[in-house]
């Protein structure tokens, strides 16, 4: 119960560290030693700005110093880092919740810089392949060499299309990031639920152009669409609930 509580004390505060991390890392800022400001004036914030939500609500929404609207972007991350973490307990025992918590939130990280920047960090793709790996080693129900091949084959699958497309159609598909996200997941799932993972995935990607071109927002025909968010959908997905049309 004490592991549980906490985990979702810290929640948002981990949120409010991957709204950082989203922010600088693609941009190559420095994501622990800068301190936190505001972007239009530029001015530091204290411990009590920093409260994840709370700290947004009682601003009114707005920079104490300068009076600049802040972002939805810091409350929303926090929030949706507070869902992963009650999500992983009501889904998973403990204490692989907190593996799974973890899980969820590199995933949400990777997800949104995916989707503002098309990049799939090496620094967050590879530490979760390798946790997957590590988790599978000492979690007795979970064959290690099962993920070994999983992680091999997704990355090797992913990779062919993607080297596929480029001699087929002359310009790139899909990265190789997306190739080492896919990796990471048949390290988390195993080779047996990187089928559920894709096909997931693919899915997800297509009712998000569906619904885009909708609503009015369709992309162009060459205009990429990050895959990875939807990668990171299917993978979480798969491991909470096995893969597709298995009990």
């Amino acid at each position: 119960m004490g592991g549980s509580i906490f985990l979702l004390v810290a929640a948002p505060f981990v949120g409010s560290f991957l709204g950082v991390l989203v922010e600088r890392l693609p941009v190559g800022r420095p994501v622990v030693m800068g301190r936190s400001h505001c972007d239009a004036c530029g001015h530091a914030l204290g411990p009590l700005e920093l409260l994840p939500v709370v700290s947004w609500l009682l601003s009114r929404r707005r920079c104490r110093h300068c009076g600049a609207r802040l972002s939805l972007f810091y409350p929303m991350i926090e929030l949706a880092a507070s869902l992963v973490a009650a999500w992983a307990l009501v889904v998973v025992p403990w204490p692989l919740a907190a593996a799974t918590a973890g899980l969820g939130w590199v995933l949400l990280a990777l997800a949104e810089i995916d989707l503002r920047h098309l990049i799939l960090p090496d620094v967050l793709t590879l530490p979760l392949m390798l946790a997957g790996l590590v988790l599978a080693a000492f979690t007795p129900q979970m064959q290690l060499a099962d993920h070994l091949v999983g992680a091999v084959a997704g990355f090797l699958v992913l990779w062919l299309v993607a080297t596929l497309y480029r001699r087929l159609r002359g310009r790139e598909g899909l990265g190789l990031g997306d190739a080492k996200l896919f990796a990471a997941a048949g390290a988390w799932v195993g080779w047996q639920g990187l089928a559920s993972v894709l096909l997931i995935g693919a899915v997800g990607g297509l009712l998000w152009a569906i619904a885009a071109v909708a609503v009015g927002r369709g992309r162009a025909p060459h205009e990429p669409l990050g895959f990875g968010p939807f990668l990171a959908a299917g993978l979480w997905l798969t491991w909470l609930y096995g893969p597709l049309g298995l009990s």
